[in-house]
């Protein structure tokens, strides 16, 4: 099955389910902040596992105590899809385990 770009209400209904996340552009975006360097640095490896077994990646920024992404789907173009969802539903998920909010 091909993966098409969702419609702005797409977008809306699934936002309304991630709390946290938002719109930046033709991306979706989500920062948390977590208790120390070492905590963020472990949430972005753990990201990336989940991003490796998804197929589906986004571009990840570390700071002291932070962790940023924002994701599209470049084969369509750079438009959101459900792709995107997937992926922001799976960090959600592992999220709590790290401390972050």
């Amino acid at each position: 099955m091909a993966v098409e770009p969702l419609s702005q209400k797409e977008i809306e209904d699934r936002l309304a389910e991630l709390p946290g996340w938002s719109v930046d552009g033709d991306r979706l975006a989500r920062s948390y902040r977590l208790g120390s360097h070492f905590a963020a640095a472990a949430m972005v490896v753990h990201i990336a596992q989940v991003q490796e077994k998804l197929d589906h990646h986004s571009d990840l920024t570390l700071g002291y105590n932070t962790v940023s992404l924002t994701v599209n789907t470049h084969s369509v173009g750079g438009a959101i899809t459900e792709l995107d969802f997937n992926l922001a539903r799976k960090v959600e998920e592992l999220a709590p385990g790290h401390g972050a909010r």
